[in-house]
């Protein structure tokens, strides 16, 4: 059989690993970490041996490790957080190597043979690390066979299991596969029950620790002994009751719910395992990410991160929502392995995978001299952000003065706005309709008027000649309805239009004093990065109507922006800020990547309040894709919610139906629904809480079968697949949440429009 090795690792590890079953299911050396000349007898058995990392809640952790601080190796420019070097058969996680490109089988485990083909297929493509689902001894005998086969046909690639309420089948299959992935929320609570629980204190709430124990020690032993590596996967959807009940659904609980295991596999002695935090919420992933990496800083950990944005959903939100979460991490230097989840076939996520790999990478300033020149040209500030919790830098919306003759306070959304670059020949008398159409406007007598989902603004960097009648009455008509009109000052000079906005560089307006061309009504200012600290706080007595934040090609754009908000924060400005985002991607997939990791990355920090996405070169993106795409931006980032959102999980082996065929038609049926979310669920493994950002839950139960949710309560069930859709449009229009699509505008509205 002909090998074919895309993987970073595999052509260094090809020789070295032309092993066979045998050897790999053999107890492999102890590593020199370990003491080795210890027997598993001489380690803690019971939770009341065990040195547990000290209470968070009582203070205990302050006085032995001093406060949290810092969660990244450096705060102005991209550094690795360092890491030990964690194995995984032929592949090593950690700083001292490339990061990892992972993901998820979708086949039935027990289908040994379309298992083999699905993985060869992702292996193929650049995977470094396949996971599989496990859910008992039968898929467990599976993994074994799969393990072979692969090894038969020259596929070194490693496996890992993954594994919900069975410690058992857990030990089982370690002895074949080089991973196993266990979910703190689940692992040893086979119940899974969300019952409130009252702790007295907090002796009441370690007593239960024992369990914990009794279940996990096993593993550790055979991973230990094995030296097959670990993933501590926390789920916001899952944690358990226990958890829930004392440190609430939050980042915190989250955390500490991965310490505890954790310090399971610390009194073992045993090294080789990595963690994670993931959310569908890209803000709490991003957050219980940073609290994690700065409670291992301050106690002196130094495990390695694997990162997700778990049930992203699919298309171009999928990649953007990922890119919001996993992008703003490694844009930080955290993050040793990356797997994005998307509702799509596993091969489809390496793109975006090794994408969001490759950018950052990119960054690192020990390894990229340009990405090292343009952080160290950023001028010094001090960061201030509080790193663990979200509390967004809200502009002071514009308000409309008595003399004005259009209402400037429609130009910005209070929640999150979005400016549609426009060419003035899209104003033709045959073409202004169309754009109507492109920036989201009804129309009725060929009038626009805005919509959810309508551009705020719009900015041209020429206008329409003054003889251009019909150029000057789409525009005014825009106005009219409060789109606001930008307009770099020097194009109104020599082409003025009654009440546009006038685009002036900050050090161009500092100089004339804010001076408005002939028939601008306000003042919109463009900061670059490049002023220093004085200009930019001289921007408060200009008073403009917004702010653009275009950041010089010169400068780390992250690290840039990051300090513009630093001295607006100092100096109380509180003018609406957009970020106006120059692209020469050419494919929409690079795109949402690019938008979402540098414009993110400020956005999840409550950074921003609007998005101006404008081309650059030959890319030829409509109006309305880069308009929905912004808007698509702002709800990734728990903005402004234009759409319904969805929850949709990746599918996998455990998957009861098919999840993708599914997805679209709960798209079409209910995707114009803005502020609900649905969940779309092949099972519910991890428990209802993964209805914890939903208002409206499809999950798979039995084959053929649906229960549907809401919130995290089952309110009907056992409905069979054919009828679960029209369910589940009946169920929430008997919360109240549901209404009717809007007609399609008729061509001869369009043509009156003309």
């Amino acid at each position: 059989t002909t090998m074919m090795f895309q993987s970073p690792y595999a052509v260094a590890t090809a020789l070295a690993l032309a092993v066979n079953v045998d050897a790999f299911l053999a107890p492999s050396q102890p590593s020199t970490k370990m003491n080795s000349h210890l027997n598993m007898a001489d380690f803690p058995t019971a939770a009341s041996d065990i040195l547990w990392t000290p209470s968070w809640k009582t203070g205990a952790r302050d006085e032995a490790n001093g406060p949290v601080g810092r969660y990244c190796e450096d705060l102005y420019k991209v550094s690795r957080r360092p890491t030990r070097t964690v194995t995984c058969g032929p592949i090593k996680f950690g700083s001292d190597h490339p990061i990892v490109r992972q993901t998820m089988a979708t086949t039935d485990t027990a289908n040994v043979d379309a298992s083999i083909e699905q993985i060869m297929r992702c292996a193929d493509k650049g995977f470094d690390l396949i996971r599989i689902t496990v859910q008992g001894k039968r898929e467990a005998n599976a993994a074994a066979n799969i393990r072979e086969g692969l090894f038969k046909k020259g596929y070194t690639i490693p496996l890992c299991a993954d594994m919900h309420f069975q410690p058992k089948v857990a030990q089982l299959v370690a002895e074949a596969v080089e991973k196993i992935r266990i979910n703190p929320g689940n692992f040893a609570d086979g119940r899974k029950d969300f019952e409130d629980k009252v702790y007295e204190s907090e002796d009441d709430y370690v007593k239960e620790r024992e369990y914990l124990v009794d279940a996990m020690i096993p593993l550790v032993q055979t991973c230990k002994d094995l030296n097959r590596c670990m993933r501590i996967g926390t789920n916001h959807g899952s944690l358990s009751s226990r958890v829930l009940s004392y440190y609430g659904d939050t980042p915190r609980g989250m955390v500490e719910s991965a310490i505890e295991f954790a310090d399971i596999c610390r009194s073992q002695d045993y090294h080789n395992f990595v963690f994670s935090m993931k959310a569908s919420n890209p803000l709490v992933m991003v957050q219980s990410y940073r609290l994690l990496a700065s409670e291992m800083y301050r106690m002196d950990w130094d495990y390695p991160l694997h990162l997700g944005v778990t049930e992203a959903g699919e298309g171009e939100d999928g990649r953007m929502k990922s890119a919001v979460g996993i992008g703003t991490l490694l844009a930080d230097g955290l993050g040793d392995t990356v797997r994005v989840s998307l509702t799509e076939d596993p091969e489809f996520e390496y793109e975006p995978c090794n994408r969001l790999s490759e950018m950052a990478e990119g960054r690192l300033a020990a390894t990229n001299p340009v990405a090292a020149e343009r952080q160290e040209a950023v001028r010094s500030y001090a960061d201030t952000r509080d790193i663990f919790g979200y509390a967004r830098r809200v502009g002071t919306p514009p308000e409309k003065k008595e003399s004005e003759k259009v209402d400037v306070s429609l130009f910005l959304n209070p929640n999150g706005s979005v400016i549609s670059t426009v060419d003035p020949k899209m104003l033709s008398a045959d073409s202004a309709p169309y754009l109507y159409k492109e920036l989201g406007f009804k129309t009725a007598v060929g009038m626009p008027f805005k919509d959810i989902a309508t551009s705020d603004s719009v900015f041209m960097r020429t206008l329409p000649a003054q003889d251009n009648s019909a150029g000057r009455t789409g525009l005014r008509r825009m106005m009219e309805v409060g789109t606001g009109v930008i307009v770099p000052a020097e194009e109104l000079e020599k082409n003025p239009l009654e009440n546009a906005v006038a685009l002036v560089s900050l050090t161009d307006a500092v100089e004339s004093n804010g001076k408005l061309p002939e028939g601008a009504i306000r003042l919109a200012v463009e900061i670059d990065g490049s002023e220093d600290d004085e200009t930019i706080a001289k921007l408060k007595d200009l008073d403009p109507l917004m702010v653009f934040i275009g950041i010089n090609s010169g400068l780390s754009q992250l690290h840039a922006a990051r300090r513009i908000f630093e001295i607006f924060k100092a100096n109380d400005i509180d003018t609406p800020a957009i970020h106006h985002y120059k692209t020469t991607a050419s494919e929409s997939n690079e795109l949402a990547l690019e938008l979402g990791t540098k414009v993110g990355s400020l956005l999840t920090d409550g950074n921003g309040d609007g998005i101006l996405i404008e081309q650059v070169g030959e890319t030829n993106f409509s109006v309305d894709y880069l308009r929905n795409t912004g808007f698509s931006l702002l709800q990734g980032c728990r903005m402004r919610n234009t759409k319904t959102e969805f929850v949709s999980c990746p599918s996998c082996g455990r998957t009861l139906f098919d999840l993708q065929e599914t997805t679209a038609q709960i798209t079409e049926a209910t995707g114009h629904l803005p502020g609900v979310t649905v969940a779309v669920m092949g099972c519910i493994v991890n428990g209802p809480g993964e209805m914890a950002d939903a208002d409206f839950g499809y999950v798979g139960t039995l084959p053929g079968k649906v229960d549907l949710y809401y919130g995290k309560e089952v309110v009907r069930k056992s409905i069979p697949n054919e009828e679960a859709v029209d369910s589940l449009v009946d169920l929430i229009k008997s919360y109240g949440m549901w209404k009717e699509k809007e007609e399609e505008e008729a061509e001869e509205e369009v043509a009156m429009a003309a």
